[in-house]
């Protein structure tokens, strides 16, 4: 038992690790690089440890989804600039919901 406890902790930091270099990968290729694939991969990395780590604190999937919805719902309420002056928070509820009816 004691051994799950302390791989689960193993694995949060290693997935806090991930996030990290996956940001600074991020950064450094949003400001050098012109191949769009390396900013789509760091933040593919980013989007897939964030589940990652959220699974190993004890959460599924599904709730992630739901609670970013809310949140993104609360932020198009609240007039957020990105929904503002360019309807992106509409556009990824949109996409959000139409994967979990698919």
């Amino acid at each position: 038992m004691s051994e799950d406890i302390a791989k689960n902790i193993k694995m949060i930091e290693f997935y806090k690790t991930e996030l990290l270099s996956s940001l600074s990968f991020l950064y450094g290729a949003m400001f050098k690089s012109k191949n769009s694939d390396d900013i789509t991969d760091a933040l593919s990395d980013i989007v897939m440890t964030a589940y990652l780590l959220g699974k190993r604190l004890g959460m599924d999937y599904g709730e992630l989804d739901a609670h970013m919805l809310d949140k993104i719902h609360l932020q198009i309420i609240e007039g957020h600039e990105a929904e503002k002056w360019y309807k992106d928070l509409s556009g990824l509820k949109e996409y959000i919901s139409g994967r979990e009816e698919g």
